[in-house]
């Protein structure tokens, strides 16, 4: 019988998952970091809330801008690892569904970075992401989403890849499939074979308009990469939403 379990609380708790994204562009994210949060203008001593938080590198990098930080992820094992490296008298972590709510009216600032968004079967549960993210945050403060261009993936999918890292051998398959961009995942590590997926529910800015407006947010600007260079549904590389709570 198949697993009921979401893939993304078995991948992001898999030891092949740090290993494949290990080479992402830590100075890329700490200069974008830099960027949205001079744009923002986050005075120090903001209390701020990192929404899917991974193993808190991101998190820990906003304490070193003068932050309080709060990390919050799904991922048993990331909230672990984040804690072991990172915790501090201004910086928590916490194993939390960012469907559900967390803390009420606190947070100046939420951030969730780098397509940590669209991981449901159903659109209504992103809709509950923008409610506890409302619910979360001060009257007047902001929430930044940093979401795929879909149209752009869409456009530019790479159907087979393999890499290999470490020794492992990871063989990767992406499609289109019922509105959602897929990646199945095999792991082959010398000793077995293992496979995950990953799915991204295709969201475009209609669906975040109606999600803004159903929740009572105001939009505030929309970015497509992460030098805050305007958005171009054809060309960008990402969505980068920027919403205030009225």
């Amino acid at each position: 019988m198949a697993s009921t379990t979401p893939w993304f609380e078995v991948w992001f708790d898999s030891p092949y998952y740090p290993i494949l994204y290990q080479n992402r562009n830590h100075d890329e994210a700490r200069a974008f970091i830099d960027q949205l949060t001079k744009w923002l203008e986050v005075p120090e001593g903001s209390n701020v809330l990192d929404l899917a938080c991974g193993r808190g590198r991101h998190a820990n990098y906003l304490v070193e801008k003068g932050y309080h930080v709060t990390g919050l992820d799904i991922s048993p094992k990331s909230i672990e690892t984040a804690i072991e490296r990172y915790e501090n008298k201004n910086l928590d972590f916490y194993i939390h569904d960012m469907r559900q709510p967390f803390r009420t009216n606190f947070y100046d600032y939420i951030f969730n970075f780098f397509t940590s968004f669209g991981y449901f079967k159903q659109l209504k549960e992103n809709q509950e992401v923008f409610s506890a993210i409302h619910k979360g945050l001060k009257p007047g403060g902001r929430a930044m989403i940093d979401f795929m261009n879909v149209e752009k993936v869409i456009a530019n999918i790479v159907d087979r890849e393999t890499k290999e890292i470490n020794g492992i051998s990871f063989y990767i398959r992406r499609q289109i499939e019922d509105g959602f961009i897929k990646k199945i995942i095999k792991v082959d590590d010398g000793k077995k074979i293992s496979l995950f997926k990953e799915e991204v529910q295709i969201l475009k800015p209609f669906h975040f308009y109606q999600m803004i407006q159903e929740e009572g947010f105001k939009l505030v600007k929309e970015f497509g990469d992460y030098q805050l260079k305007p958005f171009d549904s054809k060309t960008s590389d990402r969505y980068i939403l920027i919403i205030e709570k009225l």
